[in-house]
């Protein structure tokens, strides 16, 4: 498939992870497991007070919506750059403009935020587990992917110095 190819993906890497397809693979089954875990709550943690039910349900609105922002932002301002492997893709430019302005890693982002606002809802320990390992799975994706970046793009390091990785502002 054409598609596929324009994204770098090739037999040689899928035989050799020489461009992150088995990270590719890994996200994939960390994110079906996410969605398909039971959510298991705390025997007796349950909410007696209606308005501070409310308020969870708010905050967790709140953090799926924005995690479905950055998504969304950063698929359209990655544009052609787009690819599902962590290496850069051939005649791909570096984005340092509107969510990548904020944040270098905003699909991450938005699929940690998204996991945390899911995990507040259910008040799930089995998806606030699961949302740890994914927070550090994208850590050790973006780690991956930018020593790639920094290769391919000279202008990488000073973004990086200037852009936060996954946290705007923060980290």
């Amino acid at each position: 498939m054409k598609i596929l190819t324009d994204w770098g993906f090739t037999r040689e890497g899928w035989r050799n992870n020489s461009r992150g397809e088995y990270l590719v693979l890994l996200q994939g089954a960390l994110l079906t497991g996410f969605v398909i875990l039971p959510v298991y709550q705390l025997p007796g943690l349950k909410m007696q007070s209606t308005q501070l039910l409310y308020i969870t349900w708010f905050l967790a609105g709140l953090l799926g919506l924005s995690g479905l922002i950055f998504i969304i932002k950063g698929l359209i301002d990655l544009g052609k750059n787009l690819t599902p492997l962590p290496y850069p893709i051939e005649n791909g430019e570096l984005v340092q403009t509107g969510i990548y302005g904020i944040v270098r890693h905003p699909l991450y982002s938005g699929l940690i935020l998204a996991a945390l606002g899911w995990t507040l809802f259910q008040m799930s320990i089995s998806h606030l587990i699961a949302s740890a390992i994914l927070i550090i799975f994208f850590d050790i994706k973006a780690n991956r992917e930018e020593t790639w970046l920094t290769e391919k793009y000279p202008d990488y390091e000073k973004y990086s110095q200037r852009v936060k990785k996954i946290i705007p502002g923060i980290y």
